[in-house]
């Protein structure tokens, strides 16, 4: 008999369609689901336009923590939207200021064996309580909300053996930017990590959720861990002893490949301008002046990553000209960090306190200067993420970043002058409830407040065919949906609005992209990409504006997953090249023909790609199941779920 891991288990569990045959599509029922301001305002729309009145999961959440400033009406008038959406539809809501979503999600409602979509890339974090969590495009949410299953290609499961323990000076976000180091941001694509082996014992829960959050940077499908005693403790901490359950993987469980990892051999690491996969030794890059330590975000969110940030500052100050940004990551760590002493010893030494949310991580405030280097604890450091278009942000760990802006320079913390701070999880925390608002309990009534900023979804038309079009533009490896849908606190408050933030779509490469879509007069066009196209947030909004703009199809040499699904779910075809090398004989303007694609989608995977400029034929291939040629051949997935009734 098979000796089954974990991951396979919490699968098999909820399988209701496909088989656990590593690369076939699988279906399987949701538990949970969470949205985000920054995507949920779609969500709400796509859960609206589908005529359901209320969620049929055991338990959904909205939470507000991307778009906090309100320079104007936009994010206000979004927030009331969600907020009424959630009362009418059955939904928790978390308001702006109580904090970002995967910390809340694990304090409040992360229970060991379900499973949670989130239409937020990081929702794999959740995987720290012994969950299958995983991201998905805001569609497939709302889809999960109406009570339909999560469709996703089966992955492939690592075991990751954990040995050892952290030496002084080394903590959670090491060991994710040791395994980056190993796999780079693509190495995780179609894997889940699954962790076990006796290193766990000295990682907390919240230490596990730095490590699962920052798998998506790999490309990983999700990161599971098993729910033992760690994660009894904390849920007994806050107050839900009684939601957990032992889950692990067999002994001797199967593994589709192997990792050992011995965390005493580690040592701190940084991850260097513009790329999580950038991963060197703190010690090699030492000596750099710096500009701004930043502590804080969903990938270091637990009281620890702010407690050993202030015993490492007591009694002294930050040094001159640095900008020591302090980044709560919710109301409830907030108010643990000041009863507990530790907020006080920050502010005295100079740090700068910041509201509970994404904040500086999503590029909403507490941007770095022009050509400055900026150290984060945030999960990504893709180019002008933070803000500044010439950012230099690198990523590490609490330790390393506060050392460095106690000294001014980039700076190994095992070279300071003073012993390693020892920091124990209190058995009891102040536990913060009050901000969070249950789901209505009739909610016939509730009418859904649309400022003018909140637009209806467009209807999108499918694909014609045969269909041809110029390549508006030519891209090479790792693009960002960061690049496709820039964020930031100018362009994310049109989050609502697809006709508003279409304007912005690769503004970053080329500032007249919208205007030469424009210029088409809505008759299409390809964009053309290397490897990975797609990698980063699940923000849907890289899908939905572009194809806005016009875009039908996306030819490239591979996809980040979540951002494939998105381009299927919105109809826009995404093909991939038989032949690598001809990438290179097709140039931006080049007119591209696709004869009878759906007819060649309906037949299999051989698809023909014209270039009339160079009058040359090419072999595509696509990984669509025949589910995701109707949403191509009916223009969106919208619309197919509308016709099916």
């Amino acid at each position: 008999m098979a000796r089954l891991n974990l991951t396979r288990k919490l699968i098999d569990a909820h399988l209701v369609s496909g088989r656990m045959t590593p690369g076939e599509e699988i279906g399987l029922a949701i538990d949970q689901t969470l949205t985000q301001d920054a995507t949920g305002t779609l969500v709400m729309q796509e859960f609206e336009a589908m005529r359901i009145d209320r969620v049929r999961t055991e338990l959904s959440a909205q939470y507000v923590d991307h778009n906090l400033f309100q320079e104007d009406f936009k994010n206000p008038d979004d927030h009331l939207f969600l907020q009424s959406a959630c009362r009418k539809f059955g939904v928790w809501f978390s308001p702006a200021g109580n904090g970002v979503s995967h910390p809340v999600h694990q304090e409040r409602f992360g229970i060991p064996g379900k499973t949670l979509v989130g239409s937020d890339s990081h929702t794999p974090a959740a995987g720290a309580l012994g969950m299958f969590a995983t991201g998905a495009g805001g569609l497939e949410v709302a889809l999960a909300m109406a009570g339909q299953p999560l469709y996703l290609t089966m992955p492939e499961v690592v075991g990751v053996e954990l040995s050892g323990e952290l030496p002084d000076w080394v903590s959670a976000k090491d060991v994710v930017l040791e395994m980056l180091r190993r796999f780079g941001v693509k190495g995780g694509v179609g894997k889940v990590f699954e962790y076990y082996g006796p290193g766990l014992e000295a990682l907390s829960a919240m230490d596990r959720h730095v490590i699962a959050n920052m798998g998506t940077e790999m490309g990983a499908t999700t990161t599971v861990f098993p729910a033992d005693a760690e994660v009894r403790r904390f849920l007994t901490q806050q107050g839900r002893g009684d939601d957990w359950r032992e889950l692990s993987a067999d002994d001797g469980a199967d593994y589709d490949d192997h990792v050992a990892l011995d965390l005493a051999r580690l040592e701190p690491l940084i991850a260097l301008p513009s790329s999580p996969g950038n991963v060197r030794p703190v010690r090699e890059v030492a000596g750099e002046a710096i500009y701004q330590a930043y502590v804080g975000s969903s990938a270091n969110p637990g009281l620890r990553d702010f407690a050993v940030p202030a015993l490492m500052v007591e009694g002294r100050q930050v040094a001159p000209g640095v900008s020591f940004d302090i980044n709560p990551t919710s109301r409830q760590i907030l108010e643990n960090l000041a009863d507990q002493g530790y907020l006080a010893r920050l502010i005295r030494a100079g740090a700068r306190l910041h509201q509970a949310g994404c904040n500086g991580c999503i590029g909403m405030g507490q941007a770095p200067a022009t050509g400055r280097n900026s150290l984060r604890t945030v999960p990504r450091n893709f180019p002008g993420r933070s803000g500044t278009p010439e950012d230099r942000v690198f990523l590490c760990s609490p330790e390393t970043a506060t050392a460095s802006a106690l000294t001014g320079r980039i700076t190994d913390p095992r070279d300071l002058d003073r012993a390693c701070p020892r920091f124990h999880e209190p058995r009891q925390v102040a536990i913060n409830r009050d901000m969070l608002l249950a789901p209505a309990g009739d909610s016939g009534l509730v009418e859904l407040i649309k400022g003018p900023n909140v637009k209806s979804l467009p209807d999108f038309a499918p694909i014609p065919s045969p269909f041809s079009g110029p390549v508006l533009l030519k891209l090479g490896d790792d693009v960002s949906t960061d690049a496709i849908m820039p964020a930031g606190a100018e362009v994310l408050p049109l989050r609502s609005n697809i006709p508003a933030i279409a304007e912005h779509v690769f503004r970053g490469v080329d500032r007249d992209f919208a205007r030469r879509a424009h210029d088409l007069m809505g008759d299409g066009f390809f964009i053309v990409a290397g490897h990975n196209y797609g990698q980063g947030s699940s923000r849907e909004h890289a899908a939905i504006a572009p194809r806005y703009l016009g875009l039908r199809a996306v030819c490239a040499l591979s996809y980040a997953r979540i951002h494939w699904q998105n381009l299927a779910n919105f109809g826009v075809e995404p093909l991939t090249f038989a032949a690598p090398e001809d990438l290179d004989s097709i140039d931006q303007d080049d007119e591209l023909v696709l004869e009878d694609i759906i007819d060649a989608l309906d037949r299999g995977r051989a698809i023909r790609l014209h270039n009339r400029t160079k009058e040359r034929t090419y072999a595509m291939r696509h990984a669509l199941s025949p589910r995701q040629v109707e949403m191509i051949r009916h223009g969106s997935l919208i619309e197919l779920v509308r016709r099916e009734g």
